[in-house]
């Protein structure tokens, strides 16, 4: 595939920040797939008007998080305990971690959208061998 084909999906979904207490703050969560990067996804998050923060992690982990627990490292994701609806997603710096929700159905429908530009087990045939190993040839 060539830079001709490259897509890119975003997707405005609705997460709750888990504050203190339980209670839930709305955040407007921007997520993006890119064909450049076919195997990840990036949520960026926008706690305040000038900030963005953004995460990226494997497509697969966002699908697997829709079934059950997924994750060990920075990133986790796992269906909600206490709402069938609804996902929950853990981040994890050396500065903290932050819990959220996500409705499960709004993230489907995100991962369905990159299926039908991507379908899982092609991803490869989206990579430009030759231009990743001119880039990395070029850096040093």
């Amino acid at each position: 595939m060539g830079n001709n084909d490259r897509k890119v999906i975003t997707e405005r979904v609705d997460f709750g920040f888990l504050a203190a207490h339980d209670f839930l703050v709305p955040l407007e969560v921007e997520l993006r797939y890119d064909t450049l990067d076919p195997y990840a996804v990036v949520a960026a998050f926008r706690p305040g008007r000038e900030d963005c923060v953004e995460w990226a992690f494997s497509r697969d982990l966002l699908a697997d998080g829709l079934i059950g627990d997924a994750g060990e490292g920075d990133i986790r994701i796992r269906p909600s305990d206490s709402d069938v609806e609804m996902v929950v997603v853990e981040l994890r710096s050396p500065s903290g971690q932050a819990v959220f929700e996500a409705p499960a159905e709004d993230l489907a429908e995100f991962l369905d959208e990159t299926y039908e530009i991507v379908m899982p087990g092609n991803e490869h045939l989206w990579v430009d061998i030759d231009a990743e190993l001119t880039r990395l040839t070029s850096m040093s």
